[in-house]
């Protein structure tokens, strides 16, 4: 590799970086250096990426596949140990690795010869650790070591036991740690390490929330974790509008939330008080039987009793009810959004008990709306202004709310695009014709990347306290369309049918038509015209999508346009299980290609620690590639190549005296 020429045109317009460059290089020993170290890693084998979407609350199993790197650590601990260990081993010491502490205290109550036990399981996740650190540096593997062992661990993992000569101080290292009683502290460490090094990147493609009662467990779970992104869902952006003080995203969210059962994130995940609700909704519907409004999916666990349920079902009616007056005043506030058609209280005739619906009269299965001024359908009264003023005071407040929402916006985006993958949850609004569909946002045309890149930076002015008053109210507004809008690429639907699915029987109203995008995803030229719009380049792109669930049972493929693009949304959440007949995908892409992990429902971590049970998993390979991708073949290794780039410019001027060497290492 030799020094590349400048003339001296180049050399005064780099000056200024070069200046800045050489104060972390002073001289060409240290600028070499760091050209060797870069190039190094740039021959290093691409990390491994973790791909899920559409969690909708679904801690543990979340949890699990986090824990078992969607079977690649089970991988891994095939490759090493397949033949010389029995299926039972292989099991118990996957379980150890998944959960190093519970599966210890197992073995410490039926193991009788535990010293031997320890020795034997250190020198086995010695080699796993051994395996998953080879794809990265020594400096990237001892920022992930607990700083307590990491000196311990560094010197077990570059010392192999089957060199006679250093045999015996790596035995001694072991016999040690067993001997001063850090044993399982030191195996759960290890196991730790594990799970850390063998994903690279955790991408989630949204839809964190609602449905399942863990949402904000994951949330928890994710503030820890080292390198991850979120590309925002449909259920994620309306909880964020919930946050930023969006009223009828707050009683969206409820009512989905009493929808399921599911008040466990609410209460005791976020301490929104509820009370106000409770006693308003016992009030105004004390002789409603409230049909059609008992939870979707009562636990059954005897956690409900028959008084409890009929509570929930009076709160459902009232916060559903709420929600369609705070979103009738939106779509009055805003006519450009041309949603005015979807007030439906305002379509109701209470004389004859029927409602309009595009244009036709259906008769109501409900007529009890105590709360409805037929003359002004969307006024609030006075009682549900003070209940809507305390919930949205209550959202606003909640300080763990507001921090995991902060996490959302530091972490997410209405798309990401990484290693040649265009990721964004839902759709890219288009015309019949395959074209991108311009939409009207605050009086801008926009579509395409110009489209979502407006998005990101409206989410982002309702939570800048910075921003202008009437823009960002008119941002907070606008999390109601992302959520239900025609063309919001997080939804793309010709309408959310809410009111039709609660109030009227016909299903014929209740039809919610697909946007063009779902049409014409399967179609590998408009996959690369929206691939060319995102300037998604390299032999191997692709669009990763959640959103809408693969009804794998009925012989849906996820594999779309030729293998263009990817629907990694099996049904994580319980209540789609039924329909899709999985319980989720998720997508790893390692150095090799890529691999779909289909997996069957999870039962409990309690489960996989006493019977070493595992989430039963099918892979399907996509795409692998005929050589071994490595760093410099990723967005990361481009970084680095214009790193290594720039020290070579700083070189030549070193060399040429354009530049003053300094002291200094």
């Amino acid at each position: 590799m030799g020094l590349k020429k400048y003339n001296s045109k180049e050399i005064k317009r780099d000056r200024r970086v070069l200046e800045l460059l050489s104060q972390n290089f002073p001289n060409v020993n240290a600028a070499s250096t760091e050209i060797i170290n870069l190039e190094a890693i740039l021959n290093l084998p691409k990390g491994t990426e973790h791909f899920v979407a559409d969690l909708h609350g679904e801690y543990e199993a979340f949890r699990h596949i986090l824990k078992n790197a969607s079977g690649n650590i089970k991988r891994k601990v095939l490759d090493i140990f397949g033949s010389t260990l029995r299926e039972g081993e292989i099991k118990d010491l996957c379980t150890l690795i998944y959960y190093p502490g519970p599966k210890l205290e197992q073995v410490k109550a039926t193991e009788k010869n535990i010293s031997n036990y320890y020795k034997i399981t250190l020198n086995q996740l010695v080699k796993v650790v051994r395996s998953v650190s080879s794809k990265y540096t020594r400096s990237k593997v001892r920022k992930a070591l607990p700083k307590e062992y990491a000196y311990i661990i560094e010197e077990l993992l570059h010392e192999t036991p089957d060199d006679v000569k250093k045999q015996a101080y790596f035995n001694r290292i072991v016999e040690t740690i067993v001997l001063t009683g850090q044993a399982d502290d030191f195996i759960e460490a290890m196991c730790n390490v594990i799970q850390r090094l063998a994903i690279d990147q955790l991408h989630i493609l949204g839809d964190i929330y609602d449905r399942g009662p863990g949402a904000h467990q994951i949330m928890d779970l994710l503030t820890g974790y080292p390198n991850f992104d979120i590309t925002w869902g449909n259920h994620d952006i309306v909880w964020m509008g919930a946050a930023a003080g969006n009223a009828a995203c707050i009683a969206n969210v409820l009512r989905l939330s009493l929808r399921y059962a599911n008040m466990a994130t609410l209460e005791e995940g976020y301490g929104i008080n509820l009370v106000p609700l409770v006693t308003y909704a016992m009030e105004k519907y004390a002789d409603d039987p409230c049909t059609g409004f008992e939870p979707k999916d009562d636990p059954d666990d005897g956690s409900h009793t028959e008084k409890s349920l009929y509570l929930l079902a009076q709160m459902h009616k009232a916060i559903t009810v709420l929600q369609f007056k705070l979103e009738g005043q939106l779509y009055e506030k805003y006519p450009e959004w041309k949603m005015k058609g979807r007030g439906l209280l305002g379509a109701i005739d209470f004389e004859n008990g029927t409602v309009t619906v595009d244009g036709k009269s259906y008769p109501l299965n409900d007529t009890n709306f105590p709360t409805v001024d037929p003359k002004d359908p969307f006024r609030l009264t006075e009682e549900e202004q003070a209940l809507v003023d305390r919930l949205v005071h209550s959202f606003t407040v909640s300080d763990k709310l507001q921090r995991h929402m902060y996490l959302m916006l530091s972490h997410g985006g209405i798309y990401g695009i990484y290693n040649g993958n265009l990721l964004y949850h839902a759709s890219i609004p288009l015309n019949k014709d395959g074209s991108l569909k311009e939409v009207d946002v605050f009086g801008e045309k926009l579509k395409g990347r110009a489209l979502l890149d407006r998005i990101n930076q409206i989410v982002h002015y309702a939570y800048n306290d910075d921003s202008d008053e009437d823009e960002r109210q008119r941002a907070v507004d606008y999390f109601w369309y992302l959520w239900s809008g025609p063309d919001s690429p997080l939804f793309d639907k010709s309408k959310m049918a809410t009111f039709e699915r609660y109030f009227i029987n016909d299903k014929v109203p209740q039809a919610e038509e697909k946007g063009q995008y779902y049409i014409c995803r399967n179609d590998p030229d408009v996959c690369d015209m929206i691939l060319d719009e995102f300037e998604v380049v390299g032999p191997h792109r692709h669009i990763i999508n959640g959103h809408v669930p693969v009804k794998a049972a009925s012989g849906e493929n996820p594999i779309k346009a030729d293998g263009k693009l990817m629907v990694i949304d099996g049904g994580f959440a319980k209540a789609y299980h039924g329909t899709t007949g999985i319980a989720g995908y998720t997508l790893v892409f390692h150095s090799r290609g890529f691999e779909l992990v289909q997996h069957e429902p999870f039962t409990s971590a309690e489960n996989a620690i006493a019977n070493g049970s595992d989430i039963v998993s099918t892979n399907q390979i996509v795409e692998m590639s005929a050589h071994r991708m490595r760093v410099r073949d990723t967005d990361k290794g481009r970084e680095l190549q214009a790193q290594i780039d720039e020290l070579m410019e700083l070189l030549y001027g070193y060399r040429h005296g354009f530049i003053k060497e300094r002291n200094g290492v």
